[in-house]
C-alpha cells in the first residue's frame, strides 16, 4: 500500500491571497503528520507565490515525518537546498505563468544539466527524486544520472476524459511504475489525484508513495484537514 506525502502549498496561497499570516502552513504541516501523513511536501518557487523561505526553515525544524522540497534546477534553489536540508528534493520543470506544474522533466534532453544538480545535493546526504512523465526513456535515464526515486506524473491520468483514454494512461503509469523498481528507483506518483480518482493508482504496488495536495486541502474546507487527509488514507487503504 503507498503512503500518503501531504503537499501544504495550497494552505500558503490562501493566506498570500490576503497578504496576512494565517492560515499557516507550520501549522497544516503539524496536522497533516497527526492524522497520518508520511511527509510533508512545499514548492519553494521562484516567485515565492505562496511558500516562503521562511516557511521552509521552519518546517525543516518541525517536520518529525519527511520534508520533501520540490524546486526547480537552477543555482538559487541548489543553494538553498543545501543549506536547508530536506529529507529529499522533487526536482520539477517550472514556469512563471504556470499555475500548477504543467508535466515532467525532460530527463532525457538536460541530462547532462540534471546529474550536475543531483550531484550537488547528494553531496549534503539528501535524496533526489525527479519528476516525470510516464515514459520509459525518462525513467531509464533516470536512472543513469543517480537519481533516488521517481515521481510519475499523473497528470493526463487524472484529466483523462473517457474511460478508454484513462484506462491508457493508467497503463502508461504502471509500467512506468515496474519500470523503475526493475531499475532499484523509488517510485512515487503525483498531480491531479483525488477521491474519486486515487485508488486505482494506490492499487499499483510498485509505488511506494503518493504526493496530493489540492484536493485534501480543498475537502478541508468542508470537513476539516484532519478528516480530509484521513478520508484520502483510508481510500488508499482500500
Amino acid at each position: 500500500m503507498p503512503k500518503l506525502m501531504v503537499n501544504i502549498d495550497h494552505v500558503a496561497t490562501l493566506r498570500e491571497a490576503r497578504g496576512i499570516y494565517y492560515p499557516d502552513p507550520v501549522y497544516a504541516a503539524g496536522m497533516a503528520e497527526m492524522a497520518g501523513a508520511s511527509g510533508i511536501i512545499v514548492h519553494l518557487r521562484e516567485d515565492r507565490r505562496h511558500i516562503k523561505d521562511r516557511d521552509l526553515r521552519i518546517l525543516r525544524d518541525v517536520v518529525k515525518t519527511k520534508l520533501n522540497l520540490e524546486m526547480a534546477a537552477n543555482p538559487e534553489m541548489i543553494k538553498i537546498a543545501r543549506d536547508i536540508k530536506p529529507d529529499m528534493i522533487t526536482l520539477v520543470p517550472e514556469k512563471r505563468e504556470e499555475l500548477t506544474t504543467e508535466g515532467g522533466l525532460d530527463v532525457v534532453t538536460f541530462s547532462d544539466k540534471l546529474k550536475k544538480t543531483i550531484e550537488k545535493i547528494k553531496e549534503k546526504g539528501i535524496k533526489v527524486s525527479l519528476f516525470v512523465d510516464p515514459e520509459e526513456s525518462q525513467i531509464v535515464t533516470a536512472h543513469k544520472i543517480d537519481a533516488d526515486m521517481i515521481e510519475i506524473h499523473t497528470g493526463a491520468y487524472s484529466d483523462a476524459q473517457s474511460e478508454k483514454a484513462r484506462e491508457e494512461e493508467l497503463k502508461k503509469v504502471m509500467l512506468s511504475a515496474a519500470k523503475g523498481k526493475k531499475l532499484g528507483l523509488g517510485v512515487n506518483a503525483g498531480h491531479g489525484l483525488h477521491y474519486h480518482n486515487v485508488r486505482e493508482i494506490a492499487s499499483i504496488r510498485e509505488i511506494d508513495e503518493l504526493s496530493i495536495g489540492h484536493s485534501i486541502i480543498a475537502r478541508a474546507i468542508f470537513v476539516g484537514l484532519d478528516r480530509a487527509i484521513r478520508d484520502m488514507i483510508e481510500l488508499i487503504r482500500r
